[in-house]
């Protein structure tokens, strides 16, 4: 696995937070099953040694995420977090052609099932999940959505989509089937808003597609 430098993740830096775009297929923090690979946090010590981690990202996510430069900062953004204050806008490639142009999933979801950690749909076990899904680009086979979550459980958007008979691209855990697109589930963290920690100013920071996402839109804009 190639890694980004650090320079290259950077969206945004002040005293108080740091904001990066991460790369899919990096944990941001240690992996139980491989305890010695890289992560995400490990690697912003290197060059950022009181950094704080406000929120997470699954491992085969890329996207924007916010980190706190001081507990102070790390406090008021936990906050914001934990009251849903903050916006996260995904972008996601599903496969198949949903006729409806917007529709929110509220499946409730029960987390780390089986051996495979799944998250599954449990109407009678399961937690309240929301996401709003609206349709940005239709192509002959797949679809690429905007997804705004408006809880946080693992895999949601994942889940949901996979629930309203969408699964996403290269999402094999979800049931999607092979394909030579993208190697892993095609889900990016476009843009996340929050409030500054110590301004309090709104800032939406948004996060360049990578390679791999870039490049499957590309074959299916191309008649895949």
């Amino acid at each position: 696995m190639i890694i980004a430098p650090v320079k290259k993740m950077l969206l945004y830096e002040d005293g108080d937070i740091l904001i990066v775009n991460k790369p899919a297929n990096l944990s941001v923090l240690p992996d139980g099953w491989e305890p010695d690979a890289p992560y995400l946090l490990k690697l912003l010590l290197e060059k950022y040694p009181e950094l704080l981690v406000a929120h997470r990202l699954d491992k085969v996510t890329s996207g924007v995420m916010v980190f706190a430069r001081n507990p102070e900062s790390h406090r008021a953004l936990n906050m914001q977090f934990e009251r849903h204050t903050t916006q996260k806008i995904y972008h996601a490639i599903c496969v198949g052609i949903p006729k409806w142009d917007e529709h929110t999933a509220k499946h409730k979801l029960r987390i780390n099932v089986g051996h495979s950690h799944r998250t599954v749909v449990d109407n009678s076990k399961g937690g309240p999940s929301e996401t709003h899904f609206k349709v940005l680009q239709r192509y002959q086979r797949y679809t690429l959505l905007e997804a705004v979550p408006a809880t946080g459980k693992t895999h949601q958007i994942r889940v949901h989509a996979y629930a309203l008979g969408f699964p996403l691209l290269g999402d094999s855990l979800y049931s999607a089937p092979p394909t030579e697109l993208i190697e892993r589930p095609a889900l990016h963290a476009q843009s996340l808003t929050i409030n500054h920690p110590v301004s309090g100013e709104s800032m939406t920071f948004t996060a360049p597609y990578p390679p791999d996402i870039s490049e499957a839109l590309k074959k299916m804009g191309a008649g895949q």
